[in-house]
């Protein structure tokens, strides 16, 4: 259902409720914005995906009304998942100058998006899409050029904050527009939808400035080969990378495609500078003693085709770690990665590398807002309503608690979830509907969505195993033909395997092909072999091990 004229609705399709796949519409008569398209890394009973986005159904349900994609920031949880949504929706995106760039990089990778309508905006430029207007202006985060949004509608002006901290001494010189925004406050402010990652985190969120000193610390003391993992998106943390790396004697080689692919263009546009042959190709560190090389990779979530995974699997050619080499985990881990990140660092120490991580030395700070800067946000904006946005609902519930306590009406606080449409007119706001905002899965070149039954039967085959059941049968007669043969993998071994092949053999025989000389109809047979195995092996075995009856008709 549109929006109607008098009203405006939030819509929010992904990142309410989970870390990642941030994506969110704004509604207002037949303008629809979108805010952000990223993708969420894969938890580990998500066997085999590769990557997790959001659903677009609505989205493209209601395609003629979409004016734009807008862009707070360029990471991978932001922009990720806009190759994918651009397929299915032909609409421009506005991106500040890094994402616009890192935009670029990855719609160029997709042939048919190549060309597609992207444009750079400013901080401080304002752009138009019917009933609505977007002004973009500068917060302080892990990547330069990142920005809020305050977004003019009939009933008044949003406020997104995007991700933010307030850091008073960022990286790049360039602090959290604290003036801007407290204009907006004064001038009224409809609804606040603000960053609540670190809505648990008392205090503030450190500098970044600290990851500097620890990055030069940690080289300083190491006696080989440093490898550092991080986001490929982190430019602002690789750019820290470089800068010890030059203050220890050392020289710096990439690995990873995306890792490549984005310091190319920050060197090319001036977002990432060194010393000339400081960077080099990782092919030339042979060349170097250990204690001068240092190597930046992707992985630092336990991503299973990333660099710092394959290397703690052994499967990297270029890269293997032993004694005397520090892997640095500069990243914090996002919540549901902790195991495959905690078995990928144990994997790295048993091959005798030293493994340093945020809990271990100031490697890494949040880019994030902890409580007091949210207060602090909250009393600048002091918004009419407000909407924690970006974070698992605990972390919701605790933002929405903060701005209860700062003094925002607790009947115009809402905590949603993906899918809740917030609807807000001249009188109220309210929950409305609820629209599709599940998870797409990308599995290689494949999507497919929550309903499908492919992990269904991926998570059945991994806890179960399965049971190939060869059967030669005469068609005709409706009688077994030859032995049968039962092929398991994954819950039985083989000895095993051959006494259910007997067994087996011996229940179809009664059960299935005792046919009287009558034809049999394989299509029908076939849930009956399901059923008569199934229980067979669950009482053999204790499992419900997948079944698949391949017949083998003389």
């Amino acid at each position: 259902m549109a929006a109607m004229a008098d009203s405006v609705r939030i819509i929010p399709l992904g990142g309410l409720g989970e870390v990642g796949k941030n994506m969110m519409a704004v509604e207002c008569g037949d303008d629809i914005i979108v805010i952000d398209a990223g993708v969420m890394f894969p938890k580990e009973d998500m066997l085999g995906v590769d990557l997790v986005l959001p659903d677009t159904t609505y989205l493209v349900d209601n395609a003629p009304s979409v004016r734009a994609v807008v862009i707070t920031h360029g990471h991978e949880d932001h922009i990720g998942a806009l190759p994918y949504v651009l397929q299915d929706l032909d609409v421009p995106v506005y991106a500040p100058p890094l994402a616009y760039e890192l935009v670029k990089v990855k719609l160029e990778e997709h042939d048919t998006l190549r060309g597609h309508e992207l444009h750079e905006v400013q901080p401080g430029e304002v752009r138009a899409f019917g009933a609505l207007s977007v002004e973009f202006f500068r917060v302080c985060h892990s990547i330069p050029d990142a920005c809020g949004l305050a977004i003019q509608t009939p009933l008044g002006t949003i406020v997104h904050t995007g991700d933010f901290k307030i850091d008073h001494t960022p990286v790049d010189g360039r602090a959290l527009d604290l003036q801007r925004i407290g204009e907006l406050g004064r001038e009224g402010v409809l609804l606040l939808l603000s960053d609540s990652t670190a809505a648990e985190s008392p205090g503030h969120t450190p500098s970044e400035q600290i990851v500097s000193e620890g990055l030069k610390h940690v080289m300083a003391d190491a006696p080989g080969r440093v490898l550092v993992a991080t986001f490929a998106s982190l430019i602002a943390r690789i750019q820290q990378v470089v800068d010890a790396a030059v203050h220890d004697g050392r020289k710096v080689a990439f690995a990873g495609r995306s890792m490549m692919d984005n310091v190319k263009m920050a060197l090319s546009k001036g977002y990432l500078q060194a010393p000339s042959g400081v960077i080099i190709d990782i092919a030339e560190l042979e060349l170097l003693p250990p204690e001068r090389q240092v190597i930046v990779i992707t992985g630092s979530q336990g991503e299973p085709t990333s660099v710092l995974v394959r290397i703690a699997n052994r499967r990297y050619r270029e890269i293997a770690v032993g004694e005397g080499d520090t892997v640095i985990l500069s990243a914090s881990t996002i919540p549901g990665n902790e195991r495959v990140v905690a078995r990928t660092l144990d994997d790295l120490v048993r091959q005798g590398a030293r493994v340093v991580t945020p809990r271990t030395a100031p490697v890494h700070v949040g880019g994030h807002g902890s409580q007091e800067e949210l207060k602090l946000m909250l009393r600048l904006i002091e918004p009419h309503y407000f909407v924690p946005v970006h974070g698992e609902y605990r972390m919701l519930a605790a933002h929405a608690e903060l701005a209860r306590a700062v003094g925002v009406t607790l009947e115009n606080v809402f905590v949603l979830e993906d899918g809740d449409v917030l609807e807000i007119s001249e009188e109220e706001a309210r929950i409305v509907e609820q629209v599709p905002a599940g998870h797409v899965y990308v599995d290689g070149a494949e999507r497919f969505d929550m309903s499908s039954v492919i992990l269904r039967d991926r998570r059945r085959l991994a806890e179960e195993g399965f049971a190939v059941v060869v059967i030669p049968f005469d068609h005709s007669r409706g009688q077994l033909a030859g032995k049968v043969e039962v092929i398991t993998h994954g819950f039985v071994d083989a000895a095993r395997a051959q006494e259910l092949s007997e067994q087996a053999a011996h229940l179809l025989a009664n059960q299935v092909f005792n046919n009287d000389g009558y034809p049999i109809e394989w299509g029908e047979a076939r849930q009956t072999i399901r059923s008569a195995l199934g229980a067979l092996l669950h009482r053999e075995t204790g499992r419900r091990p997948f079944i698949i009856p391949v017949p083998v008709e003389v």
